[in-house]
């Protein structure tokens, strides 16, 4: 197990450094408030980069902090600081384009909160126990709206809803232009 990637915690904050979602997968923070001021120190720190077009890396308090900016949104993973750089932003990636399809390209704080139970599974899917499970948005995706989905709608019905959810997005959004 101690040769198998590891990840210590995934981070999703908003623009002012306040959680939207985290899962933390060591006891490195054994109280919340140790939590929370880890997330406030980590995001104090890299609020001021640039990490809109591509992800950074950053070691903080003998941590590796891999992270990236989506409009309102922060996304960090962290590891120990032995860990693999390229597997952390592998992970990063993997959950940030994850997120992505399933908000359908609308990553921002709202989205985020309205669903929030798809991130948290997105979370559950990239990493169990800190051992890094997959990293391939697709799949990662494709599994979270299988949990999602109403076991009780048929496929046909599934699709429809599907539909017309995509149709009152795009009607919403003609409306707010």
């Amino acid at each position: 197990m101690e040769f198998c990637p590891s990840v210590k915690n995934i981070l999703l904050l908003d623009s002012e450094g306040k959680r939207i979602a985290a899962n933390y997968f060591s006891d490195d923070w054994p109280t919340i408030g140790a939590k929370e001021a880890f997330e406030k120190s980590v995001f104090t720190k890299t609020q001021k980069t640039n990490a809109r077009t591509e992800a950074e890396i950053t070691i903080f308090e003998n941590y590796i902090v891999v992270y990236k900016f989506v409009q309102d949104l922060h996304f960090y993973v962290t590891g120990g600081e032995d860990e693999n750089e390229l597997i952390l932003a592998t992970v990063l990636q993997g959950f940030f384009d994850a997120v992505a399809i399933l908000l359908r390209d609308n990553v921002d704080k709202r989205g985020a909160l309205e669903n929030l139970d798809l991130i948290l599974l997105c979370i559950d899917e990239i990493v169990d126990g800190g051992i890094v499970l997959e990293t391939d948005a697709n799949s990662i995706a494709s599994k979270v709206a299988g949990h999602s989905m109403d076991s009780g709608a048929s496929l046909s019905e599934q699709t429809i809803s599907q539909a017309l959810a995509t149709a009152r997005e795009h009607l919403a959004r003609s409306l707010l232009k």
